[in-house]
């Protein structure tokens, strides 16, 4: 008997298909033609072939941009995910302060990208800030609008702030799903702290380990409206990660065609680079998620 094939589900995804070819694919295509043609106005394209990608992979503005971009996901990974890990296993387990704790910790992320970036230029302002006014009284000589490292700080301190929340509660929700009888067989065995971590609540959050190390990457090597807000990218350049680099260079220069080869590029070491991260750790959750009957 011949198979028949029922096409009608098709309708109920077509509304989505059209929401996203209209906000991602048509813009996407849009990047494309920028970045593969000049333009001298009026709508007129000409031909230019890989010229732009050749000027930006030989940008010496580039390299440094994803130097310090590189460095800026490096230190926030380092700093959130061991900390993160930290504040969910000392969270309350069970209870009303529990449901206080989370409450609390999930205050950073309901924050607006933009008020976050406006706090904390307020806050480390050394007249006005308590963060700044409380140093300067104690004899630190901080501003973070004139001292590269200073901003640096500002900008690691604040995003730790931020988004450091989002690690503990993934974290919290994985020692969440761990049946009590491993614990209790690990008080039987008289196991220490560290064995019980490391055999059985280390693997059984890798899980969301690999989901908040991919979301820490890529939100950090995409971020641009906190550090934009409070340092502008400077002082100098010391703080112009490669979003804000590639909107200068788009909308302050107006070079559409580097600006359009740039953020392609952009998009491709994103896309690897967290195709990475998540095979790396897939393999490793696949290989240690067994847990040894002797702790």
């Amino acid at each position: 008997m011949e198979k028949t094939w029922n096409n009608k589900a098709w309708f109920l995804v077509l509304p989505v298909l059209v929401v996203v070819a209209f906000s991602a694919v048509i813009p996407l295509m849009t990047v494309v033609n920028y970045a593969f043609n000049d333009t001298f106005g009026n709508n007129q394209f000409f031909w230019a072939g890989l010229e732009w990608f050749d000027e930006m992979v030989h940008s010496e503005r580039l390299h440094e941009a994803l130097g310090r971009q590189v460095l800026f996901s490096a230190i926030i990974l380092a700093i959130e995910v061991p900390l993160g890990i930290f504040v969910a296993l000392n969270m309350p387990k069970k209870g009303f302060w529990s449901s206080l704790v989370l409450v609390l910790m999930a205050l950073p992320l309901l924050i607006p990208f933009n008020v976050v970036g406006t706090i904390w230029q307020i806050f480390g302002r050394v007249d006005i800030g308590l963060l700044g006014g409380a140093l300067a009284a104690l004899g630190v000589d901080y501003n973070y609008t004139s001292d590269p490292l200073d901003a640096w700080v500002t900008v690691i301190v604040m995003d730790v702030w931020h988004w450091t929340s989002l690690v503990a509660l993934l974290c919290y929700a994985g020692l969440q799903s761990i049946p009590q009888a491993y614990y209790q067989a690990a008080r039987i065995d008289q196991a220490s702290r560290w064995a019980v971590f490391r055999h059985i609540e280390l693997p059984k959050m890798k899980g969301v380990l690999l989901i908040a190390v991919l979301l820490r990457f890529m939100d950090s090597f995409m971020i641009y409206t906190e550090p934009f807000v409070v340092t502008g990218g400077g002082p100098g350049n010391s703080t112009t990660f490669l979003s804000i680099d590639l909107v200068k260079m788009a909308v302050g220069q107006f070079d559409l065609g580097p600006a359009a080869a740039f953020s392609l590029m952009y998009f491709v070491v994103i896309m690897l680079v967290s195709w990475v991260f998540y095979t790396v750790m897939s393999n490793m959750d696949r290989a240690g998620s067994d847990i040894p009957e002797e702790l």
